[in-house]
């Protein structure tokens, strides 16, 4: 029954309730004639409402504690990142010694400009200055100065003020920075990306070269056959099958020398002996030379010990030290061809102190210079015991298989030259000579001897499926050392060897493939472009939205390289993101690195040798090895593992040794106790730095992220915030943490 609002009579009706998704939202409205009962399971509802409003609300202060309790562990787990840094570097600093000050100081730079004019551009974006349509109408330029009226063709995101906005210092400072911004910087960068971009498709073709020209190896089953099998069918190359078939090369045992440059690597020393001592040659046929530059007594006497205890068993070899590293690695090498049995030698096999070379290293390798003699070099590929340990590990197995599998390789078959990996091959020592011996101009002189042994004519060999075990650097530190060593090297040996290559004999093609692409696109051009693309002009364009990059260049065509580069160890497919990040990162590294060695840099001529962890192979990989190992001497055990008390106890009961033999139990209890200690204090885990060019750069990239948002860039805002939290990753030491 209806009646009027007003009246003063009672009025019934049917109550309305309204439900809601949740069973405890309930809203009632009242109306004429509700109950009692009603009432109370009114009452009854708006408290159970009441209590999951408190939950909710007790749930929502529980995440927000959760958030500020984690950031407050970041921030002081950053704290203690940073004190402990401050602690490790009781050693000097590459940075503090003036390696990186410049570098340092133009990223610091960078990063105060970029934050004024974050600050300065978001003010603008608060104000309403940021959208606009792609053409300004007329008005807008009859009311602005004739130099200004190009803004006709500003880019979406942008919006010009009406000139009765333009009344303060900020506003007359934002159109005169709009100005600036177009008429001089925008041009500018617009010019240097376009140089960059020509350089990054050019080192792209490069690469797809490289792969089809893998892809063809493969596919037709090309490999670097035995001259003597080869020369039956009038090719140089040969089939797996045709190996088996040539000459009766068995009886081929030359002289070889095998040297062991090694430099306070007492994790390693044991091992690497172990491995080259039992190599299938004649004894008699073969010297060892251990080559110690190590200052640290206690490693020197680790390592006389070692090869004390191999000399006993029957092996070749000998203990060289130099009371001064002179030279580095090449002086090294230098002094010990210098010595006068070297003369009885064939070929020399070098073997740094981290590799493990196969008992049947020789026997692979040595027979390919029967019948050759226009070949110098035999190299052979690296293997790597840890390349799962931890992320970076990760990543470097994916650079080094391509390196190998894929740059060698196909250098090799097309070319006969490549770059002398500095271990793991064998050379002719008449190639050696002729080509000057080892110099000690630069800290890549594995690159120097290879490059003038090219311009005497010498020709290389590539062995892909032979493979030496050996270890990568498990931490960022000793990995950055390791790669400014491998890329200001080259530049340094540019410098030097232009002038001889220009001067040679060799073919015009043959040099335009040293000059052009050995050296400029492959050491040179990669890093610059690198850097300067991905680090300097991409953040430069979020500030500067008229000199915009374009999406391929960001993502498409570095994916598709990443994916190429990753083809050879297809293991690693799910780490193709971090590995295109990680390289982003590396490229302030080599870029310096770069420049460092191209202008004469003070670090140009510093060489840190590489910190090693101490891998071994497996266990059964290692006594599998050993069985296989026959001596042309005495019957000997084909592996001693180390100098344990245990081990050679055994040994003796099992092959009956003589008072001679016996003498090692005495030498090894010696030496026992301090090897445990050096392992036991070598396996401790440094402490983590503070790499300041990274973070300047990881917080340089933040930023221009942050920007980004403003002008509603989505792909670039996703690039540069991953790409700057790797920066950060890599900057606070994180990326060679343990994963297993």
């Amino acid at each position: 029954m209806a009646s009027s609002w007003w009246g003063d009579k009672e009025e019934h009706g049917t109550p309305v309730v309204v439900k809601m998704d949740n069973p405890y939202s309930l809203v009632e409205i009242d109306g004429p004639g509700m109950d009692s009962s009603e009432k109370a399971r009114r009452s009854k509802n708006a408290k159970q409402f009441k209590w999951v409003l408190l939950l909710r609300a007790h749930r929502a202060v529980g995440c927000v504690a959760w958030l500020a309790g984690g950031f407050w562990g970041l921030l002081g787990a950053v704290n203690r990142r940073v004190r402990r840094s401050r602690d490790a570097d009781a050693e000097p600093d590459a940075e503090a010694s003036g390696r990186g000050r410049h570098m340092l100081g133009f990223l610091r730079a960078f990063l105060l400009l970029s934050l004024a004019m974050l600050a300065f551009e978001t003010a603008a974006y608060l104000k309403g200055w940021h959208y606009f349509p792609r053409d300004l109408p007329e008005h807008y330029l009859r009311q602005l100065p004739e130099h200004l009226q190009n803004l006709r063709h500003l880019p979406d995101g942008l919006r010009m003020p009406e000139q009765q906005e333009i009344q303060g210092w900020l506003h007359r400072a934002y159109v005169a920075w709009l100005a600036f911004r177009i008429d001089y910087i925008a041009w500018a960068i617009e010019k240097l990306s376009g140089f960059c971009i020509v350089l990054f498709m050019v080192q792209s073709i490069d690469r797809i070269l490289l792969c089809l020209g893998c892809f063809w190896i493969k596919l037709r089953g090309i490999k670097p056959g035995l001259k003597a099998a080869a020369n039956k069918r009038g090719s140089k190359y040969a089939d797996d099958d045709d190996l088996e078939d040539g000459d009766d090369l068995g009886a081929y045992f030359p002289m070889v020398l095998l040297q062991m440059p090694m430099c306070n690597e007492k994790e390693v020393y044991e091992t690497s002996i172990s491995h080259v001592c039992q190599i299938d040659w004649p004894r008699d046929r073969m010297l060892v030379q251990v080559l110690d530059d190590s200052d640290d007594e206690t490693c020197q006497m680790l390592i006389r010990a070692e090869v004390t205890k191999w000399n006993q068993r029957g092996v070749n070899i000998i203990y060289r030290h130099r009371l001064s590293r002179t030279g580095y690695k090449a002086g090294n090498l230098k002094s010990a061809m210098s010595c006068e049995y070297v003369k009885d030698y064939e070929f020399v096999a070098i073997f740094d102190a981290d590799f493990q070379p196969n008992p049947d290293f020789l026997k692979l390798t040595v027979p390919h210079f029967k019948g050759n003699p226009e070949l110098g070099l035999v190299q052979a590929r690296w293997s790597f015991v840890n390349k799962d340990e931890n992320l970076l590990t990760r990543l470097q197995n994916i650079n080094l298989c391509f390196h190998f599998e894929v740059e060698q390789q196909v250098n090799g078959i097309y070319l006969n030259f490549f770059g002398f990996n500095g271990t793991a091959g064998v050379w002719r020592i008449e190639a050696l000579e002729d080509s000057g011996g080892w110099m000690e101009r630069t800290t890549v002189e594995d690159m120097d001897i290879a490059v003038r042994a090219h311009l005497q004519g010498w020709k290389f060999i590539y062995l892909n499926d032979v493979k030496v075990l050996c270890e990568l650097p498990e931490s960022y530190q000793a990995y950055r050392k390791q790669q400014h060593r491998w890329h200001s090297g080259p530049m340094q040996l540019f410098r030097l060897c232009l002038p001889a290559i220009i001067k040679s004999k060799i073919p015009l093609w043959k040099k335009a493939n040293l000059v052009m692409l050995f050296f400029l696109l492959r050491k040179l051009i990669l890093p610059f472009y690198s850097f300067t693309l991905f680090c300097v002009i991409l953040p430069l364009t979020m500030f500067v939205p008229e000199a915009e990059l374009p999406i391929w260049v960001i993502c498409y065509v570095p994916m598709i390289m990443s994916v190429l580069n990753i083809l050879p160890a297809p293991k690693s497919f799910p780490f193709v993101i971090p590995y295109l990040l990680f390289e982003n990162t590396m490229s302030v590294t080599k870029f310096n690195a770069m420049v460092s060695g191209l202008f004469q840099l003070g670090s140009s001529y510093e060489w840190v040798v590489t910190k090693k962890a101490g891998r071994t192979s497996s266990e059964s990989d290692i006594f599998a090895m050993a069985e296989e190992t026959d001596t042309a001497t005495r019957p000997a055990p084909r592996l001693v593992r180390g100098v344990s008390e245990a081990g050679l106890e055994a040994w003796a009961k099992t092959h009956q040794l003589d008072n001679k033999d016996l003498q090692l139990k005495a030498q090894a209890e010696e030496v026992t106790s301090l090897a445990a200690a050096i392992k036991k204090t070598s396996k401790a885990k440094p402490p983590n730095r503070i790499f300041k060019k990274e973070l300047a750069l990881a917080f340089l990239l933040l930023i221009a992220a942050t920007r980004s948002l403003l002008s509603a860039q989505g792909l670039h805002f996703y690039f540069l915030l991953f790409q700057g939290v790797t920066f950060l990753v890599v900057g606070l030491d994180l990326i060679g943490e343990q994963v297993s």
